[in-house]
């Protein structure tokens, strides 16, 4: 039975809006398999018919099941509570706990700021609270804080658990095309044939051509396509190949039999996506065990492959890149050294039609023929 003073800060004005009740549990799983927690967090609408609130003013929201608590960005219906909330349409936000509503801080805040301009109350399983209050702001901001100290505590208990797996070389990780898992767990080549011999003769062509550009020209003069798994699915789909899919797959040490965990690190974004911000060096990496499987080329291959990877980079740079404001000084120097041994560019014959021999000018580039 509600007590007394919970009584007493349900107003009228409280009353006349809607009573929203949200129902959330993290994964599809819970979502099965706890069936007590979901009709426990049903059970609020007891709470709010003893508060006051008619059965026809308790809105229901429980379309983000299976969604983490951890930010909103993927929560819509949270999105939509807010906006009601801000919108003055909600009397009372009902949540069986804290992180029902949110694990984020920042998320949570946001909601008892708002909550409290709007003179909102707050239902929990302990209790009736009013944002405007200042001891009841300061309950509910220690609780927002104890909630995502919780997810922080679990993620990292899972972290570790990985990491230790990663340290063995036992945790499985999507693998590139070209690999499966056999039916103990093990990592080997994928049993169709046409896949191994494409990936086989890509890395026999760029042993050959040592570019990825022209190694692009080699299969669309071939008239080959490239093996592609689809992230949905497991598919194997065949593709022209560009030159982004093959830098990847010379970059890849999985290709070489070795495995590797930790390459790349991520953050992430405002809008809550996960986003690489920066490519570790290999002694960086969180695991690498060379050998660890069977591969298209040795560990030695590779390192090699990257080192000429990284020369045709350096390379490109260098012929792509004129220094900012300094092209009509180059293009000068150019020029110049044409005529050498004392003869200036302006005292050099000119053809029939005019132009200086041994000289070809092409926009943003000079060339100077040998």
């Amino acid at each position: 039975m509600m007590n007394s003073e919970a009584h007493q800060k349900v107003e009228a004005a409280h009353l006349s809006r809607n009573a929203f009740l949200y129902v959330r549990q993290s994964t599809l799983r819970q979502v099965r398999e706890n069936v007590e927690s979901s009709q426990r967090q049903y059970g609020l609408r007891d709470r709010a018919l003893a508060l006051g609130w008619p059965l026809e003013q308790i809105v229901v929201i429980d379309c983000d099941q299976g969604q983490s608590g951890g930010s909103a960005v993927e929560r819509e219906r949270f999105q939509k509570l807010v906006t009601e909330v801000s919108m003055n349409r909600a009397g009372i936000v009902m949540g069986l706990e804290v992180s029902r509503l949110a694990r984020n801080s920042s998320d949570w805040h946001r909601l008892l700021e708002i909550c409290a301009l709007t003179d909102t109350l707050l239902l929990d399983e302990d209790g009736l609270y009013n944002p405007s209050h200042f001891n009841d702001r300061l309950l509910l901001g220690l609780k927002g804080t104890m909630s995502e100290a919780e997810l922080h505590v679990l993620k990292a208990r899972l972290r570790g658990g990985i990491l230790n797996k990663v340290r063995r070389g036992e945790y499985r990780c999507p693998l590139p095309t070209g690999f499966v898992y056999d039916e103990a767990g093990n990592v080997v080549l994928d049993p169709d044939a046409q896949i191994r011999e494409t990936i086989a003769y890509f890395f026999e062509t760029f042993s050959r051509v040592g570019s990825a550009s022209q190694m692009v020209k080699v299969f669309r003069n071939e008239g080959l396509l490239c093996p592609s798994r689809l992230r949905v699915g497991d598919t194997i789909v065949f593709r022209p190949l560009t030159a982004w899919t093959a830098t990847r797959m010379l970059n890849n040490p999985r290709y070489a039999g070795a495995y590797a965990y930790g390459r790349r690190q991520y953050r992430r974004a405002p809008d809550g996506k996960k986003q690489i911000q920066r490519k570790r060096e290999w002694g960086d990496w969180l695991a690498c065990i060379p050998n660890a499987h069977p591969g298209y080329i040795s560990w030695e291959r590779f390192q090699e492959n990257l080192k000429i990877l990284e020369s045709n980079g350096r390379a490109y740079e260098l012929r792509v890149r004129p220094r900012r404001g300094k092209g009509r000084r180059y293009c000068k120097d150019a020029l110049s050294a044409v005529g050498a041994e004392g003869t200036s560019v302006s005292d050099m014959p000119r053809d029939e039609a005019g132009r200086k021999p041994g000289m070809s000018v092409i926009v943003g580039t000079l060339h100077v023929a040998s």
